[in-house]
C-alpha cells in the first residue's frame, strides 16, 4: 500500500476556472459552470490547465466576479473569516463595538482581516511597511502603523484602546508582545502558530486564562466560500492583486510569493 503520491506534486489549491466535467452524483454543478475551487492541500495541483475538485470545495462565480478575483479567496479570505468569528466578530449587524489588531495587514490574509473586520463593524488598527499604510487606510483601517517604526512594533493602538482580538499574520512576535495590550478576555488569533505558540495555547487552556494565544488551521467548508463570494459580487470585499503571471511564467510567480514582498494576491493565468 501506497501512502505518498509518487506524482510529482503541483503546487496551488485555490483556482478559478470553467468546470469541463462532472462525476456521478454531484448536484447543482454542471459542464460550463465558473467556479470557485479550493483543492486537497495534500495532492495541491492548481498549477495545470486542469484541476480535479471536490463538489463540496466548489462553488459557481458570478459573472461580477473575475477568476483572478475568485481564487484569491480559498485559503486567504477563509482564514480571515475564521480568524475574526473566533474573536467574536458576527456578520448580520449584531457585532459588539470590538477593537480589533490586523498584523502584516498588507499580506494576502492581512487584507481581507481588515475588510472584514471593518464589515462586522469593528475598530480596526493596522501594522504593516510603509509603502502600503495608504492601501490598507482605503480598505477600512481607522489606525494604521509602520511595523518598522518604534510606534508601529510596539503594537500599542495609538488611540490607547486594547484589543479584543488579535489577527497575528506573521512571524516573529511572541506572546509576551501582545499580553499587555489586550482587554481581559483577548486574544490573539495566530494563523502561523509555531511549537512554542502551540504549547503557550494549550497552558492558557489548562489554566483557564480568560486572555489566550489561539493557534488556526482553516477548516474550509463550502458555506464561508459561498459568503465570499458574494461579498465579493456585492462590492463589499476586494480581491487585491499584487501582480498576474501566465502559466508558463508560474515558477517565477511562485519565486515572487516565496520572497514575501507581494502585497496582496499573485495570481497565475492560463493563456488563452
Amino acid at each position: 500500500m501506497h501512502l505518498f503520491s509518487t506524482a510529482p506534486f503541483l503546487a496551488v489549491t485555490d483556482v478559478a476556472g470553467v468546470v469541463v466535467d462532472v462525476g456521478p452524483g454531484v448536484k447543482g454543478l454542471t459542464a460550463g459552470d465558473q467556479v470557485v475551487a479550493m483543492l486537497n492541500s495534500f495532492n495541491g495541483g492548481g498549477l495545470a490547465e486542469y484541476a480535479v475538485a471536490s463538489a463540496n470545495l466548489t462553488v459557481k462565480r458570478p459573472a461580477e466576479v473575475s477568476a483572478a478575483e475568485g481564487a484569491g479567496l480559498p485559503i486567504a479570505a477563509g482564514t480571515a473569516l475564521q480568524a475574526l468569528r473566533s474573536i467574536g466578530a458576527k456578520f448580520d449587524g449584531t457585532s459588539k463595538p470590538l477593537n480589533v489588531l490586523v498584523t502584516a495587514a498588507s499580506g494576502g490574509v492581512g487584507l481581507y482581516a481588515v475588510q472584514l473586520a471593518k464589515l462586522a463593524n469593528l475598530h480596526v488598527t493596522a501594522t504593516c511597511g510603509a509603502r502600503n499604510m495608504d492601501l490598507v487606510k482605503s480598505l477600512g483601517a481607522d489606525e494604521v502603523m509602520d511595523y518598522r517604526t518604534p510606534e508601529g512594533a510596539s503594537l500599542q493602538s495609538p488611540s490607547g484602546r486594547k484589543y479584543d482580538g488579535v489577527v497575528h499574520c506573521t512571524i516573529g512576535v511572541s506572546w509576551s508582545s501582545f499580553q499587555p495590550l489586550l482587554s481581559d478576555a483577548g486574544r490573539v488569533i495566530d494563523i502561523t502558530p509555531n511549537f512554542s505558540a502551540i504549547l503557550t495555547s494549550a497552558l492558557h487552556r489548562v489554566t483557564f486564562s480568560k486572555k489566550r494565544l489561539v493557534p488556526l488551521l482553516l477548516s474550509p467548508n463550502k458555506a464561508d466560500l459561498e459568503f465570499l463570494v458574494g461579498l465579493l459580487k456585492e462590492g463589499k470585499l476586494k480581491t487585491v492583486i499584487d501582480s498576474k503571471f501566465p502559466l508558463s511564467d508560474a515558477g517565477k510567480a511562485w519565486q515572487s510569493s516565496i520572497d514575501g514582498h507581494a502585497t496582496g494576491k499573485i495570481a497565475v493565468e492560463i493563456e488563452s
